[in-house]
């Protein structure tokens, strides 16, 4: 005869007991809660045990001795053979057997360690990573400036009145829940500390721009309490990394940037509001002269595949205080309307829509750039046509990395420039000869204080 149930994410069948099967209710007490059947064929086929009266006492002592669950044992019969159901509970707590911690995935067992032990622990404890206190730091470690900048920007959203921005620093924290008793949370050391690294690390932005995929012609990266790493990451990569063309509409100055401001921000902050940061990589940013790749380590929620992101969905925060730092003052929504405005921002600029994958283990982003970008990009390069242009020509690639350089930062001395593209200070001051016999540069002022002057 078959038990009328199959194995499943929440019941297990076994022949006969062994002790290590004890594995199979700490995963279930981790998890869901579940049966274990003993006695049961793979197939859901009753064989029945052997000594059912020593196991029926033998079972319950083991699960309590060892893990100190106490389950619902009961010894069943059909035709004469007798097998035992083992109901057990979800645990608010994490349980162990003989030190280890199990879970179910699916209808496997998973020994969880690291990363995956400490979400566990918190999932069962019904709390976020967020959330959890960090020792050692004080109100008054934390960073004015990200305060100052937290409360112009509620005060400026409307997100909270005159009122509650007056009070102090310390006050401050404890309305916007990120403490617990003494301690400050996790989300307050992110948000508002100078360097949040020394507790949480990968709590950086790295930023590259690529000549192709294997060159690096300059990176930076992006310290200090997140609110503020949104807006200097912002300010280097719309100055410094991202090329504006010009254009002109009559008498009007246009200049156009390969991907809207606006639609890249609501991009950033997704990708540091919802980062996994029991990973320690940072959230990466690649910048090509047409395209870019934003990454941030994670995943989206299961109520939230892909495909829906650009549609009405859910809010579902991975870091769910830190969100509400960030929502508090203005610079993100709570109702899942981000990759909303992302499509409404493109579609103002006639830019693309970002692509978004689960890649390279986490969420990326990839935008490129809008036709009108290419259309402009492609005049520019006509205009080259025909002049010695040493910058184009493919032999001369440290030649055109320093003067594609040199026209987003004009104040960079010798030194600086041979430490971007990794050649010597003789060297670099050999290809700049070239550029200024060639008439693409010239120096304007001293070695130190001056600035380079972009002729073509």
């Amino acid at each position: 005869m078959k038990l009328d149930t199959s194995e499943s994410q929440n019941i297990e069948f076994k022949k006969s007991w062994r002790d290590e099967y004890l594995k199979w209710i700490c995963a279930f007490a981790n998890t869901a809660g579940g049966i274990l059947y003993i006695g049961i064929d793979d197939d859901g086929t009753i064989c029945g045990v052997n000594d059912s009266h020593k196991l029926t006492e033998d079972i319950p002592n083991k699960i309590r001795n060892t893990m100190g669950l106490v389950c619902n044992v009961q010894l069943l019969s059909e035709d004469d053979k007798e097998y035992f159901k083992i109901e057990v509970e979800k645990y608010p707590f994490p349980v162990s057997y003989h030190g280890k911690y199990y879970k179910r995935s699916g209808s496997t067992l998973q020994e969880l360690t690291g990363v995956e032990l400490d979400k566990m622990i918190l999932f069962v404890q019904g709390r976020t990573w967020d959330s959890v206190p960090v020792s050692g730091v004080l109100p008054d470690s934390l960073e004015n400036d990200a305060f100052r900048l937290f409360r112009k920007k509620a005060s400026d959203s409307g997100r909270l009145d005159k009122e509650s921005l007056e009070v102090i620093n310390e006050t401050l924290v404890k309305n916007l829940h990120l403490t617990e008793g003494d301690y400050l949370n996790r989300a307050a050391v992110l948000a508002f500390h100078p360097d949040p690294e020394n507790w949480i690390t990968g709590a950086y932005i790295k930023i590259a721009y690529f000549e192709n995929e294997a060159d690096i012609l300059y990176q930076d990266e992006v310290h200090g309490p997140l609110l503020l790493q949104v807006e200097k990451t912002m300010d280097l990569i719309y100055s410094k990394y991202m090329k504006a063309l010009i254009s002109y509409d009559d008498i009007y100055r246009r200049e156009t940037f390969f991907f809207p401001r606006a639609a890249f921000r609501e991009l950033l902050l997704n990708a540091v509001v919802h980062k996994d940061y029991l990973s320690t990589t940072p959230v990466q940013i690649r910048i090509y002269k047409d395209k870019l790749r934003l990454w941030n380590d994670g995943s989206l929620p299961k109520e939230v595949p892909v495909e829906s992101l650009f549609k009405e969905h859910i809010s579902k925060p991975r870091n769910p205080n830190l969100a509400n730092v960030f929502f508090k003052c203005g610079m993100i929504e709570s109702w899942g309307r981000g990759f909303e405005k992302i499509a409404a921002y493109c579609k103002e600029e006639t830019a693309k829509i970002p692509e978004i994958d689960l890649s390279f283990g986490g969420v990326t982003a990839r935008c490129f750039a809008s036709e009108k970008y290419i259309k402009l990009m492609n005049e520019y390069r006509e205009d080259f046509n025909g002049k010695n242009d040493p910058v184009n020509d493919p032999v001369n690639d440290p030649v055109k990395s320093i003067y594609e350089l040199l026209k987003i930062r004009k104040n960079l001395t010798y030194t600086e420039i041979a430490s971007h593209i990794g050649k010597s200070e003789a060297t670099v001051k050999r290809y700049i000869s070239r550029l200024k016999k060639d008439g693409f540069i010239e120096r304007e002022g001293s070695d130190k204080s001056g600035y380079w002057i972009i002729l073509k």
